[in-house]
């Protein structure tokens, strides 16, 4: 049995955390988040990303290399789900992983071994780490994998932000909105919304199922609905520019209690707090074609 702590100098801002589940995740000590607890991180991307956003069946009928946007590249759990998803498919692949540190990914590619989800892309990661973009062949995937590193809502208003390749997937994993709130308003869901090609269908799975974040990826212009469970939550919240992407979509039910909600306003500005919802902000929620 493998203890954790000892693994950690105390100068190190992560540390190896066992979950319920038994398997291991890493934990942000100056954030006091953990990354993916309770089921572990390959669990979670493959409910939440994999099997939500239905990525192995849209590859294989997109015509040129998909794109995903990470949101959150963390210790690249997400990616590699992904990547171990798609590997016997001969399809191309552009992933542009967004994050303000590379160093949770430095901290877990050292602790691959307990981590396991690694295995068999250890090479791939460090030549990531060492050079923030890597092209090669990954199982039968035409990978190209760059990072972007910085302030997330900083790099949405850059002109470099508009230069990307438009996604068809976006995995948003940013810290609970409690820590990072400004990862979480709604003027940068509409920034999202407003980068995306409406000619090219893309889904935006993320954790929380709070009717703060659903009301405000509303009012951005995205269709939203129920999430998959990921063995920690009973829902999720996906969100796409296109309502065949969405399964189970929000309906009249939902708008009622998100009227009733004492946490529904969302968040414009980058101070976490609860509010019910705005006279405004209502009449704006029930316009959506979505409840037509």
């Amino acid at each position: 049995m493998i203890n954790p702590a000892p693994l950690v100098a105390a100068n190190i801002p992560y540390k190896l955390v066992r979950l319920a589940s038994g398997t291991f995740s890493v934990h942000s000590t100056a954030e006091s988040e953990t990354f993916h607890p309770v089921i572990g991180p390959v669990a979670e991307a493959e409910a939440l990303y994999v099997r939500q956003l239905g990525i192995r069946e849209r590859v294989q009928i997109h015509d040129g290399a998909f794109v995903i946007w990470d949101v959150g590249l963390g210790a690249a759990a997400n990616v590699l789900t992904v990547l171990n998803a798609l590997q016997d498919l001969e399809v191309s692949l552009k992933i542009i992983s967004f994050d303000r540190t590379i160093e949770p990914l430095k901290f877990a590619l050292n602790h691959a071994a307990e981590l396991g989800y690694f295995a068999g892309h250890e090479t791939l990661v460090r030549q990531f780490v060492e050079g923030e973009s890597v092209l090669m062949q990954c199982g039968k995937i035409r990978l190209e994998w760059s990072l972007e590193l910085g302030d997330f809502p900083a790099a949405l208003e850059t002109p470099r932000i508009q230069r990307l390749p438009k996604p068809s997937a976006i995995l948003f994993d940013a810290y609970s909105p409690a820590k990072n709130p400004a990862m979480w308003t709604q003027p940068l869901f509409a920034r999202i919304f407003s980068l995306l090609d409406p000619k090219i269908p893309c889904a935006m799975p993320t954790y929380s199922r709070s009717t703060m974040l659903r009301v405000s990826l509303l009012l951005a212009g995205f269709y939203v609905g129920v999430g998959h469970a990921t063995g920690e939550k009973e829902e999720t919240t996906i969100a796409a520019n296109s309502l065949s992407l969405i399964n189970e979509p929000l309906d009249r039910t939902w708008l009622i209690r998100a009227r009733k909600s004492t946490s529904a306003e969302p968040l414009w500005e980058p101070n976490y707090r609860q509010a019910p919802l705005s006279d405004e902000t209502w009449v704006k929620l029930q316009a959506h074609s979505q409840f037509q």
